[in-house]
């Protein structure tokens, strides 16, 4: 098949991603790359492994058109560090932590040394001992799990200043360890382990438990002996309630996931990757790359030829990425090159639904996905195994523990969160529907950017129903559901997450897992915010029956730091007051907490800015003080530094979204040191930390974050808390 040698045109989205993330830069921060010559760089970089051979330049160009193209992209890491003195090109990482002060820390040395390159990290703390338990070797006693993951957050915290990609890590404990009640409500208080995301691993036994009401054992690692016993419904419950509460912590079914362990023999795994598709043997590696299914639907019909074509090209290209890659530490190397690990994943599943004019939420969306699903699995085990032919199966390969002709690699494929790389592809994440289909961006001049998606505008002109009134509804509304104008067919075809039921969602996810999925899935459960525990706790067991490996749960709005404002909510709470126009006032207590900081003007004079708190710790009020505020020549600075205070606070008790109020503030300022300035920094401050620490607020563009695959991501600018 002749390359394509048509331009490949980014969205402006895609090229504010590259420039801000991907592009090398000269001294002064500045782009010296462009999208045609990061591809070619990162496609010279992996196909030097096979250079000598007959097929090198081929191969070379086949990589680069995939990529150029966008047919296939590989993780992050590979796209920012292929061809460059850093050379680490894998996204995920396990390490293990041992019982012991040195095997702690020598965990949080290579997790930092992970961090530096761009990698995420899952550590196991169910070997520790638990909290109080005996120390022979000091006579004390132990401090537990929890007491360690604080020292591991906060080595994250510091070393994530420096690089392209911030720290990320996930953090498990069994659902066994003595420690696990404290562990299940470890993240009740958001702003504590922000640099973690906290998942239990429940076994078989639990699960049985839960479902004929007894109680189930807890077991000392260190000993091995059971201490105690919990009603397994009880901790199951509070699982729920939390996950209810806030998304964490999410659940990691152990016992599945080690079913489906393809090299039994090296040991069993006990944690996952930050996002958690990748379950992975303590100081295993994974190479991520997805396939963009949106670029294979061609006059209404899976092009199944070309699907062949790319997935082999990808599959090469993945187990090359295993032989130029420069590794963190030389364990990881072992460990890597002993099983060759890949995770072919896919992107643009909604698009081709929607191409194909399928509903994603119906049995027919389910059906296709799993048989695309199935024969990407199906294509990459068939290459492999001819690469095995040529340079040798993974060396862990055992016909005694392994029922399948000797491959390159031990695992093919899983389905990852892609966050950033989607975006410059153009297509919905991962296996999500869309979250949007018409999008408002506030630029910096203070007009409002509509984005709509390019396949609902496309078929909205063809049909007629197209207008910038509608469009403007449906970005008002955030779903094309319950406008009259849209024919219904494509109300139903252009649902967005939140429009899908939990049971849809979580069929997607089962018939991915069971159809071509060798290790796991991230993807996200998204629940209006009236949902029920029940609703979280039905959603559990339905994953864990279809055999899904993890779950994600989200319920809509449950980490948003401002207050629900609809007038039907307001009714229902003294603390709010509703006036004749609709708007919701929040009523002030007599009595309210406050904090004084003192900052300067612009004349190096001391200013004190008080700011009092509701309940929840979000600021409802703010006032400016001048030390000597009754002088002449201070006075009209302190009634325009007054008059701003007001219209703030008032914004702050209209419950006006506080990046909002952020946003103009920053517009307002003219100089750091006035108030607008001092104020905005402030209220950024405590947008970071205010009613369970989460924000829906980008700490980078201040775009809106949304959740999704597992993770909260800013569709603005690509910056992701879990990347």
């Amino acid at each position: 098949m002749a390359p394509d040698l048509t331009k490949q045109e980014l969205t402006s989205t895609a090229e504010t991603v590259l420039a801000r993330r991907y592009y090398l830069k000269d001294g002064e921060g500045k782009p010296v790359e462009t999208w045609e010559s990061l591809c070619r760089r990162v496609a010279q970089a992996v196909a030097e492994v096979d250079k000598g051979s007959p097929a090198y330049e081929e191969m070379k160009e086949g990589f680069f058109h995939m990529i150029y193209h966008m047919d296939f992209l590989p993780n992050s890491p590979c796209l920012m560090n292929a061809g460059t003195d850093i050379g680490q090109l894998s996204a995920c990482f396990v390490l293990p932590v041992e019982d012991s002060m040195d095997g702690i820390f020598t965990a949080i040395r290579n997790g930092a040394l992970v961090h530096k390159t761009g990698g995420g990290t899952g550590y196991s703390f169910s070997r520790l001992r638990s909290k109080n338990a005996s120390v022979r070797s000091t006579q004390g006693v132990a401090s537990g799990p929890l007491s360690f993951a604080a020292v591991f957050d906060a080595a994250t915290e510091t070393i994530k200043q420096g690089g392209k990609r911030r720290g990320a890590n996930m953090g498990v404990l069994r659902v066994d360890h003595p420690d696990i009640m404290d562990f299940i409500s470890a993240k009740e208080d958001q702003n504590r382990f922000n640099n973690f995301n906290f998942s239990v691993a429940i076994t078989d036994v639990f699960m049985k438990a839960v479902e004929e009401g007894t109680d189930y054992e807890l077991i000392e690692p260190s000993t091995k002996q059971v201490v105690r016993s919990l009603d397994a419904r009880g901790v199951f419950e509070k699982i729920i309630d939390l996950a209810w509460h806030n998304g964490e912590p999410g659940v990691l079914f152990i016992d599945t996931a080690n079913k489906a362990n393809m090299t039994p023999q090296l040991g069993e795994f006990e944690a996952t990757n930050p996002c958690g598709e990748q379950w992975l043997l303590p100081y295993e590696s994974c190479n991520l790359g997805s396939i963009n299914l949106a670029n294979f639907v061609v006059n209404g019909a899976i092009d199944y030829d070309r699907l062949r074509t790319i997935v082999a090209s990808a599959t090469v290209f993945l187990d090359n990425v295993i032989d130029c890659n420069r590794f963190p530490i030389p364990e990881i190397e072992e460990m890597t090159l002993k099983t060759r690990k890949i995770g072919m994943g896919i992107m643009g599943l909604h698009d081709m639904l929607i191409q194909l004019q399928i509903p994603y939420a119906s049995e027919e969306g389910r059906k296709v996905s799993g048989e695309v699903m199935s024969f990407i699995r199906e294509a990459a085990a068939a290459q492999s195994e001819k690469l095995a032919e040529t340079k040798g199966a993974f060396p862990a390969y055992d016909s005694k523990f392994n029922d399948y002709a000797p491959r390159r690699n031990a695992a093919l494929t899983s389905i990852q969160p892609t966050g950033t790389v989607s975006m410059i592809a153009d297509c919905a994440s991962g296996c999500e529907p869309y979250f949007s289909i018409v999008m408002i961006k506030h630029v910096m001049d203070g007009d409002r950017l509509m984005m709509v998606n390019k396949l609902f505008e496309k078929i909205a002109r063809e049909e007629g129903f197209y207008s910038e009134e509608l469009m403007s509804k449906v970005a008002d509304s955030g779903t094309v559901i319950g406008h009259e104008e849209i024919p219904a067919r494509w109300q139903e075809i252009f649902r967005t997450a939140q429009d899908i039921g939990p049971e849809d969602h979580i069929g997607m996810q089962g018939v991915l897992q069971q159809n071509g999925v060798d290790s796991s899935i991230s993807k996200t459960i998204n629940l209006p915010n009236s949902a029920s525990r029940d609703e979280v706790k039905l959603s559990y067991i339905t994953g864990y029956q279809l055999g899904c490996k993890g779950l994600t749960v989200y319920r809509d709005g449950s980490r948003d730091s401002q207050v629900l404002n609809t007038k039907e909510a307001s009714q229902r709470d003294d603390s709010v007051i509703v006036g004749e126009s609709g708007l919701v006032k929040n009523n002030l207590p007599d009595t309210l907490d406050a904090k004084r900081y003192r900052v300067k003007d612009q004349d190096q004079k001391s200013v004190y800015i008080i700011v009092c708190f509701d309940e929840n710790e979000k600021p409802m009020e703010v006032f400016a003080k001048f030390p000597f505020d009754n002088r002449v020549d201070l006075k009209d600075k302190s009634t325009m530094w007054t008059t701003t205070c007001r219209l703030v606070s008032l914004a702050l008790r209209f419950n006006v979204p506080m990046d909002e109020i952020i946003k103009q503030l920053d517009r307002s300022s003219g100089h750091m040191l006035d108030l607008p300035a001092q104020l905005g920094k402030l209220l950024k401050s405590f947008l970071a930390g205010t009613q369970r620490g989460f924000s829906s607020t980008c700490p980078e563009c201040s775009g809106t974050l949304v959740f999704e695959e597992g993770c909260e991501t800013c569709h603005d600018c690509g910056y992701s808390k879990c990347a």
